[in-house]
Parts: C-alpha cells; structure tokens; sequence
C-alpha cells in the first residue's frame, strides 16, 4: 500500500508540473502573437558635461558629489587675476587708441583752417594780380604816349625814363603777384594732399579703436568664463576637481543629469522588428522598482544596428562570415502621466524589461 500512494503523489506531481508548463507555455505563445519584449535595455537621461571655456587653476569648488544644483548656480570658480590683467590691458589700449584718434581729428581741424588760409591767400594774390594788371595796362600806355612825344622832342627824356620805370616796375609787380599766387597755390595742394592723409590716418584710428574695443570685450567675456554655472538644473556626478587644480578649455570634467527627462533604449532583435512601429504602447519594468510598470511609446528606430556604431565595426570580406542575429536599438519615450516622482528616481544605465505591444 505504500507504495502504490508513492507513485499516486508522484504521477500527481508529474502531472501538475506538465500542466503549469503548457499552461505557461499557451501563455506565453499566446502572449508572443501581441506583444514583442527584451530585457536588453538601459534608462536613458541628458547629461550635460561642465566644460570650461578657459583656462587657470581652480580657486574654489561649490558643489560636492550627487549634489542637486539649479539652473545658474556656480559649480566653481577659476582664479580670475590673469584675465583681470587682461581687462586693465586691453582698456589702456582703447584709450591710446581714443587719444590717437583726438590727435588725428585736431591735426584735420588745423588743416582745414590752413587750407582755408591759403584758399584766401590765392584770393588774395589774384585780386592783386587784377589790380597790377590794371596797372600795368595803365603805364603801358603812358608809356607808349610818352615814346611817341619823346621821339618828337616833345618831352625831356626825363619824363620819358620816369614813363618807362614805371612800365617796367608795373610788369615787375605782376610778375611777384603772379608767383605768389603759384606758392599760395601749391601750399593749397599740399595742405589738401596732407588733409586726405590725415583722414586715411583717421580710418585707421578708427579701425584700432574697434579693435581695442573688441579686445576688451574678449577680454571681459573671458572674464565671465571664470564662474562656471549650471545650465540646467540637476543631480551633479562625482566631482573629480579641487582647489589649485589646473583645468584646460575644452576638458570634461563632470556631469550634470537631468533628472525630470528619461528614455529607455531596448535593443530588439531585427527578428523581432517585423510588426514594430512608431507610436505602438510599452509596459516597461525597471529592475530596481519590480513592483511598478511604467507607460511608455515607441518613438524612433536606430538608422544602423548597434555594432555599426562601434570603434571597430565588423567587416565580412574576409569570406569568415558567421551569420548572427543583429540588434536595433529603439528608443521608447516614458509618457508623461506616469508617476513624475518615480521618474526622478530613474537614473542612466538601469536595467529595463520591455514589452511592446503590437496589436
């Protein structure tokens, strides 16, 4: 008798365990024909790396590890002595460069009273030259009348070497006038030829207080690099500087998350993409909280499997080719009407359990 109830417990235990496994089994296949799912998927969130746009040595540090910072809080600060010295610099250099064009502009008003001064002294000689001319023509006369009575003996010669000096002091004049208002003339062009230069010379004044000017600016922008502040807000990462600590422009030195934005990408298998697509609904299971499902949407699809986008991709022209199964990487938006608080607790690399449903 005992026996034979050995083997009923064990035909019952062979038989509930085969029920359960085609149960499970119909579930499971039945399952399958609505819903695809990997567990080869990551929490994915922004990180924004601190990079300063300056150089120096770090003079204080205003954030420790897993802080959260807002936006426009200072992370830390750089030693600002060197560019200061800069700013006082480029500064000096804007004022010569403002003096320097003052000095030009002065040069050009006394230029212009001189070319003003000549244009009058030209007026000047030529008036003259008109009235030594009429006088001119006056003893030209007197002389030619003079000639005539003298060849006659009507006059002394006297009167008549008096007739001809006057003639000749006459022409003499108008000869001096005549060169005097060449030289009033030339000064004229010369002063004008000078003027053109000095306002070439003003372009140039110009043009260095621009430069001075942006200088300056470069420098003072430079100076507000100094401060480096938090252009979101967030959750910092481990903070791998401190005080004397030399930084270089261009290096990364931490991250900043953003804990109020998150995605998840699954990498599907390509026999697995068939009946996927854009806008379908996600169950996601996060293997840190296994008692809550978060909702999410299918939003993109990868233009190239995940092993395209490795250092060193794989290349079949050796003819050693090995078919394996690839995978695409999909990204899946959390909805907004899930738990905003259970978002947050998110973070970048959490395993995922994800489960698209397809019809």
């Amino acid at each position: 008798m005992t026996k034979k109830k050995t083997n009923t417990k064990f035909i019952i235990i062979i038989t509930s365990l085969v029920l359960l496994g085609v149960t499970y089994g119909t579930y499971k296949y039945v399952h399958s024909l609505s819903h695809e799912g990997t567990d080869d998927a990551q929490i994915e969130k922004n990180m924004n790396p601190i990079i300063p746009r300056v150089s120096g040595y770090v003079s204080k540090v205003f954030i420790k590890d897993n802080d959260f910072v807002k936006k426009g809080d200072t992370l830390f600060t750089i030693d600002k002595k060197d560019y200061q010295l800069k700013i006082d610099e480029a500064t000096a250099n804007l004022a010569v460069a403002e003096g320097s064009l003052e000095v030009t502009k002065a040069d050009i008003g006394g230029l212009l009273a001189s070319i003003s001064v000549s244009e009058a002294n030209v007026k000047s000689a030529g008036g003259n030259i008109e009235s030594a001319k009429i006088r001119l023509d006056r003893a030209t006369s007197d002389y030619n009348r003079y000639n005539n009575l003298y060849k006659n003996r009507t006059i002394t010669k006297q009167q008549y070497e008096q007739a001809l000096a006057t003639k000749l002091e006459a022409e003499n004049q108008v000869r001096i006038l005549q060169q005097q208002e060449k030289a009033s003339a030339f000064q004229k062009s010369v002063i004008v030829a000078k003027s053109k230069a000095t306002d070439k010379q003003t372009d140039v004044a110009d043009a260095n207080i621009k430069r001075a000017k942006a200088l300056l600016n470069s420098a003072i922008l430079n100076s507000s690099y100094t401060a480096i502040t938090a252009a979101i807000d967030g959750q910092v990462s481990k903070i791998d500087i401190q005080p004397g600590q030399l930084v270089q422009p261009g290096q990364s030195l931490f991250y900043i998350i953003n804990n109020n934005e998150a995605w998840v990408v699954a990498n599907f298998k390509e026999t697995q993409l068939n009946k996927m697509m854009v806008g379908q609904k996600v169950t996601l299971k996060v293997d840190a909280y296994p008692d809550h499902d978060f909702k999410g949407t299918v939003v993109s699809f990868s233009p190239a499997t995940g092993s395209r986008f490795s250092i060193l991709p794989p290349d079949n022209a050796t003819g050693n080719f090995v078919k394996t199964i690839q995978r695409l990487p999909v990204k899946i938006s959390i909805d907004a009407d899930n738990d905003m608080e259970k978002i947050k607790l998110l973070r970048p690399g959490m395993n995922v359990d994800v489960d698209v449903h397809i019809k």
